[in-house]
């Protein structure tokens, strides 16, 4: 069974038990996180919403929030003495799938 969930902007395939990187939501830890956003569910057969599923949730664990690696963009034109580094660090929740209701 498995469900495609939709947050921040992003849509994740998620089963029981996958670990996600979502936007941070400034949760405590052990907390838990219901999503209603669900787009589709597959129990067998296929559920598609328009654009989301009557009475499917997902239920998720926090596990901890933190900050991902950092990401360079450096940009370069080349002859023209043109340059630009820029770093970049996204905050995240991490989540554990723990039940989906269809």
């Amino acid at each position: 069974m498995y469900a495609i969930i939709k947050n921040g902007g992003k849509q994740y395939k998620v089963e029981e038990g996958d670990i996600l990187l979502l936007d941070k939501m400034n949760l405590a830890a052990k907390d838990t996180l219901e999503i209603k956003e669900v787009l589709a569910v597959n129990a067998g057969e296929l559920k598609v919403g328009a654009p989301f599923v009557d009475g499917a949730v997902v239920t998720a664990e926090v596990i901890n929030e933190g900050r991902d690696r950092k990401v360079v963009i450096f940009k370069k034109r080349r002859r023209k003495d043109s340059k630009v580094k820029r770093g970049f660090r996204r905050d995240f929740t991490r989540v554990r799938i723990t039940k989906i209701a269809a």
